[in-house]
Protein backbone atom coordinates (compact mmCIF):
# COMPACT_ATOMS: atom_id res chain seq x y z
CA UNK A 1 0.00 0.00 0.00
CA UNK A 2 1.52 3.11 -1.01
CA UNK A 3 1.69 6.18 2.12
CA UNK A 4 -0.31 9.30 0.78
CA UNK A 5 1.79 13.08 2.00
CA UNK A 6 0.66 14.12 4.90
CA UNK A 7 -1.08 17.11 5.50
CA UNK A 8 0.71 20.35 6.58
CA UNK A 9 -0.12 21.63 10.19
CA UNK A 10 -0.83 25.37 10.10
CA UNK A 11 2.38 26.29 12.19
CA UNK A 12 4.52 24.82 9.34
CA UNK A 13 2.82 26.83 6.86
CA UNK A 14 3.52 29.97 8.77
CA UNK A 15 7.23 28.64 8.64
CA UNK A 16 7.37 28.20 5.23
CA UNK A 17 5.53 31.39 4.28
CA UNK A 18 8.04 33.76 6.56
CA UNK A 19 10.83 31.36 4.49
CA UNK A 20 9.85 32.63 1.26
CA UNK A 21 8.77 36.11 1.93
CA UNK A 22 12.52 36.24 3.60
CA UNK A 23 13.85 34.71 0.21
CA UNK A 24 12.31 37.56 -1.42
CA UNK A 25 13.50 40.18 0.55
CA UNK A 26 16.76 39.37 0.32
CA UNK A 27 16.33 39.35 -3.66
CA UNK A 28 17.99 42.81 -5.31
CA UNK A 29 17.87 44.12 -9.03
CA UNK A 30 20.76 46.76 -9.81
CA UNK A 31 20.73 48.62 -12.73
CA UNK A 32 24.56 48.49 -13.82
CA UNK A 33 26.35 51.08 -16.46
CA UNK A 34 30.43 50.55 -16.63
CA UNK A 35 32.47 53.20 -18.45
CA UNK A 36 36.02 52.50 -19.76
CA UNK A 37 37.50 50.16 -22.29
CA UNK A 38 34.23 47.95 -21.56
CA UNK A 39 33.43 46.86 -25.72
CA UNK A 40 35.51 44.36 -27.70
CA UNK A 41 37.12 42.52 -24.61
CA UNK A 42 34.69 40.26 -24.55
CA UNK A 43 33.12 42.49 -21.09
CA UNK A 44 29.80 40.69 -21.80
CA UNK A 45 30.39 37.13 -22.00
CA UNK A 46 32.31 37.41 -19.29
CA UNK A 47 29.67 38.88 -17.63
CA UNK A 48 27.33 35.74 -18.56
CA UNK A 49 30.02 33.42 -17.21
CA UNK A 50 30.67 35.19 -14.33
CA UNK A 51 26.64 35.62 -13.34
CA UNK A 52 25.85 32.07 -14.23
CA UNK A 53 28.65 30.62 -11.86
CA UNK A 54 26.79 32.84 -8.90
CA UNK A 55 23.22 32.44 -9.85
CA UNK A 56 22.97 36.19 -11.02
CA UNK A 57 19.93 36.84 -13.38
CA UNK A 58 19.32 39.82 -15.96
CA UNK A 59 21.27 41.09 -19.04
CA UNK A 60 23.80 42.40 -20.11
CA UNK A 61 24.50 44.83 -23.56
CA UNK A 62 26.81 47.48 -24.95
CA UNK A 63 25.41 51.07 -25.45
CA UNK A 64 26.16 53.52 -28.03
CA UNK A 65 28.24 55.77 -25.90
CA UNK A 66 30.70 52.85 -25.73
CA UNK A 67 29.61 52.33 -21.80
CA UNK A 68 28.03 48.91 -21.12
CA UNK A 69 24.87 48.76 -19.35
CA UNK A 70 23.75 45.67 -17.20
CA UNK A 71 20.35 44.81 -15.26
CA UNK A 72 21.29 42.20 -12.57
CA UNK A 73 19.41 40.43 -9.87
CA UNK A 74 19.69 38.10 -6.89
CA UNK A 75 20.68 37.49 -3.57
CA UNK A 76 22.67 40.44 -2.42
CA UNK A 77 25.82 38.29 -1.75
CA UNK A 78 25.65 37.09 -5.29
CA UNK A 79 25.44 40.66 -6.11
CA UNK A 80 28.15 41.70 -4.27
CA UNK A 81 30.30 39.40 -5.60
CA UNK A 82 29.12 39.84 -9.38
CA UNK A 83 29.66 44.08 -8.56
CA UNK A 84 33.22 42.97 -7.74
CA UNK A 85 34.02 41.56 -11.34
CA UNK A 86 31.76 43.96 -13.27
CA UNK A 87 34.22 46.74 -11.58
CA UNK A 88 37.63 44.44 -12.97
CA UNK A 89 36.31 43.54 -15.57
CA UNK A 90 38.43 40.89 -18.01
CA UNK A 91 41.96 41.00 -18.39
CA UNK A 92 41.55 43.50 -21.30
CA UNK A 93 38.91 45.76 -20.44
CA UNK A 94 39.82 49.08 -18.14
CA UNK A 95 36.91 50.11 -15.83
CA UNK A 96 36.79 53.90 -15.57
CA UNK A 97 33.69 54.02 -13.66
CA UNK A 98 30.85 51.96 -12.46
CA UNK A 99 27.35 53.59 -11.14
CA UNK A 100 24.77 51.60 -10.23
CA UNK A 101 20.97 52.12 -9.18
CA UNK A 102 18.66 49.96 -6.80
CA UNK A 103 15.72 48.94 -9.14
CA UNK A 104 12.78 46.90 -8.62
CA UNK A 105 12.64 42.81 -9.13
CA UNK A 106 11.78 42.06 -12.42
CA UNK A 107 12.08 38.31 -12.28
CA UNK A 108 14.64 37.24 -14.94
CA UNK A 109 14.50 33.61 -15.64
CA UNK A 110 18.54 33.46 -16.56
CA UNK A 111 21.29 36.01 -17.50
CA UNK A 112 21.63 36.94 -21.30
CA UNK A 113 24.06 38.84 -23.30
CA UNK A 114 22.02 41.28 -25.72
CA UNK A 115 23.15 41.71 -29.38
CA UNK A 116 22.24 44.54 -31.28
CA UNK A 117 21.59 44.02 -34.85
CA UNK A 118 23.46 45.64 -37.31
CA UNK A 119 22.18 47.43 -39.98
Amino acid sequence: MEKLPRMLKSSELDSLNSISSSTFVLMKHWNIVVRGKVQKVFFRASSKAVADQLGVKGFVVNQQDGSVYIEAEGEKFALDSFLEFVQEGPEDAIVDSLDYTVSEIKGFKNFEVIKKNKI
